[in-house]
């Protein structure tokens, strides 16, 4: 049964003084609560992988679908106060093009009762084009073009600090660090190449990028610290170990034998011999080098030093489990979380994302698993599926 409480209209204020660290406006962090007795609670939708090309070639549309769903009355929608979608918007396995940009900006205009500001969003592998131009252009998460995206940066309820390639906001104590994929950077790293297709599925990001991360962390310990990026961490959640997004080279390097293309696949990512297959499930390269392991050895060397990675990119089922790891995992003091795939036609799983609930004072998090089909579950949320995590220090919500 769907669970509605209060939505929260949120404004900006908060701790001046982690504001300024990341060059946010000091309104940035202040949040209304509405009138009346009770804890305030946040609620932040986690979706991604929407590949909104691949599905409308099936006469689907994956991020339309989902939006009316989480804004409709009775069974099956949700209440959200802001929304994050981790990559991969687009479904081309070349450059994403104009059309697919266009139809992007309409698909976010079945928003009715949120704006799309409300979206936060950042880029994934398939989003990828020289310098990531598509995706600043048409998904724009710092309102540059805004005659093209629709994306207004005054608008948004948390204003933003930093670039499309990383950024950062802040809803009361919660820090959000926003970090999109590199994907068009040469090969072995990325497709960033004329007529590069495909095939290079392995996360990355630059040197840069980990820095601002580092540095973000270690600045700000007082806040609840949530990361976000297209891919997850290496040997955190399901499949994303070394080759478990591929599969190892047969003979002779040619496609892993007994990979299944059905429920529960152990190629989560196809057979792609380019870039880096290894790493085809996680976060691989940092400035280029393979198998980096910054971030992991950051949160080894520091444990609990985030409360939550928020992550995509590998399509799974609910009841997935692969080397012992399921969707949602501890490790390092962290919880790491596969959110996704809004997409039906992308791979072909059963399309689903997650409501994140805080509650003001309380440092328990609510994990609702929501299917946007009934291909696994009736559609709405599983509640078998739902989780309550806990937090390195409470979630505290300045109120005006």
């Amino acid at each position: 049964m769907v669970r509605r409480r209060r939505f929260l209209a949120a404004a900006g204020s908060g701790a001046a003084a982690l504001a300024a660290a990341h060059g946010l406006p000091s309104g940035a962090t202040q949040t209304r609560k509405d009138a009346g007795a009770g804890p305030t609670v946040f609620r932040v939708w986690v979706a991604g992988c929407a590949h909104v090309g691949t599905d409308r070639r099936h006469g689907r549309e994956s991020l339309a679908h989902a939006i009316r769903q989480s804004e409709q009355a009775g069974p099956g929608g949700f209440a959200w106060d802001i929304a994050l979608h981790l990559g991969d918007i687009a479904g081309s396995q070349g450059f994403p093009d104009e059309a697919e940009g266009r139809e992007v900006v309409r698909q976010f205009a079945a928003l009715r009762t949120h704006r799309r500001e409300q979206f936060y969003c950042l880029a994934g592998n398939h989003d990828a084009d020289p310098d990531y131009a598509w995706h600043r252009t048409w998904v724009d998460p710092t309102g540059d073009h805004t005659a093209r995206s629709g994306v207004d940066a005054s608008r948004r309820p948390f204003p933003i600090a930093g670039t499309w390639e990383r950024y950062a906001f802040r809803a009361g104590n919660l820090l959000f660090l926003m970090m999109s994929d590199r994907n068009d950077l040469e090969p072995p790293v990325g497709r960033g190449q004329a007529g590069a297709r495909g095939g290079y599925p392995a996360g990355a990001v630059t040197g840069e990028t980990f820095q601002w991360w580092r540095r973000s962390v270690e600045a700000d310990r007082d806040a609840v610290i949530v990361s976000a990026h297209h891919h997850m961490l290496k040997e955190t959640t399901v499949g994303s170990g070394p080759w478990e997004g591929t599969g190892r080279p047969g003979p002779g390097g040619g496609p892993p034998k007994g990979v299944r293309r059905g429920k529960y696949a152990f190629a989560y990512h196809g057979y792609f011999p380019n870039g880096a297959p290894e790493g085809a499930s996680y976060l691989y390269f940092v400035d280029g080098k393979p198998d980096a392991g910054a971030f992991e050895t950051h949160l080894a060397e520091h444990p609990g030093a985030i409360d939550l990675w928020l992550g995509g990119h590998t399509h799974t089922y609910p009841d997935d489990r692969l080397s012992g790891r399921t969707p949602i995992e501890r490790k390092w003091g962290v919880t790491f979380i596969n959110a996704c795939a809004l997409t039906r036609h992308h791979a072909g799983r059963s399309p689903m994302s997650r409501l994140l609930t805080f509650t003001d004072g309380s440092d328990a998090v609510r994990v609702q698993l929501v299917l946007h089909t009934d291909d696994f579950a009736p559609r709405g949320f599983a509640d078998a599926y739902e989780r309550t995590l806990r937090l390195g220090k409470p979630f505290r919500m300045a109120t005006a």
